[in-house]
């Protein structure tokens, strides 16, 4: 069977590219939502530098055909099209996208799940439209921001965050979608990023999160608080590498964005 050829340059059409998951990306699934005690061999997947070796290039080939994986769902977004317009649509990074793994049965009736692991809000706000707009839901929940602080796509200020999300905000309420905005969960450190130091970081944002949803009537959660330990660190009862949120983590998680849900479709 002669397969097609890579598209090159404007096409008139392109098929969706899901995402199918390296050996690295699934054991890391695993690992983020297991809960009990440590497993060493899941431990031992995750660490295997071939298994780690085989993600890079798998990204690097991904960043270069399609930078904000807008493909990713665009399959989904078809058939989304088709059924009627969902109610929420959840647009994030990884802990939005393990969110419907962790959780499913919160991704149902008309709450659907449009998080991609790693991306930076540079790469979310590219997605905004043919993953939230053109599916015309009622309201959108927007969490993100560990990545731009750990600098996953390069470089970059607290200014550059806030245009992005101020960018989303913009694109929402013109097209009359009602807006949840999340806070930055809490993080003492990054795995991938030993060298940054994200506590006071997410501090500040977290604070301007706060701040920019009041002024722009945005409904603001702030999972921060209760996910929390005191040192601001998120403890290993809701997490199981210091970043994501594991199952119990999710479960407190759930009311706030049940809680926001509730508001925004009431609104209606």
């Amino acid at each position: 069977m002669t397969q097609n050829p890579t598209p090159i340059g404007m096409v008139d059409e392109l098929a969706p590219t899901p995402r199918e998951r390296t050996p690295f990306e699934q054991a890391i699934l695993e690992f983020v939502l297991r809960s009990g005690p440590p497993d060493m061999a899941l431990m031992a997947r995750v660490m295997d530098p071939a298994v780690r070796t085989a993600y890079t290039e798998a990204e690097v080939e991904q960043r270069a055909r399609d930078w904000p994986f807008l493909g990713l769902y665009r399959g989904e977004n078809e058939a989304v099209r088709k059924d009627g317009k969902p109610k929420v649509v959840f647009i994030g990074d990884s802990i939005t996208e393990i969110w419907r793994h962790g959780d499913p049965e919160l991704f149902a009736n008309g709450i659907i799940g449009r998080g991609i692991s790693g991306q930076t809000t540079p790469q979310t706000l590219i997605r905004f439209y043919p993953d939230v707009v053109a599916l015309k839901p009622t309201a959108v929940h927007i969490l993100c921001g560990s990545n731009d602080i750990a600098g996953n796509t390069g470089s970059t200020t607290p200014q550059d965050y806030k245009n992005n999300i101020m960018a989303m905000l913009d694109i929402a309420q013109v097209n009359g979608i009602k807006v949840m905005l999340g806070n930055i969960t809490p993080s003492a450190g990054f795995l991938h990023r030993p060298e940054v130091k994200p506590i006071e970081r997410i501090a500040e944002l977290n604070d301007w999160l706060r701040q920019v949803a009041k002024e722009r009537d945005a409904v603001f959660i702030d999972y921060f608080s209760v996910l929390t330990a005191e040192d601001r660190s998120l403890p290993p009862e809701y997490s199981n590498d210091g970043l994501h949120p594991n199952k119990a983590g999710y479960d407190v998680m759930r009311p706030l964005a049940l809680a926001a849900i509730g508001k925004v479709l009431s609104d209606v």
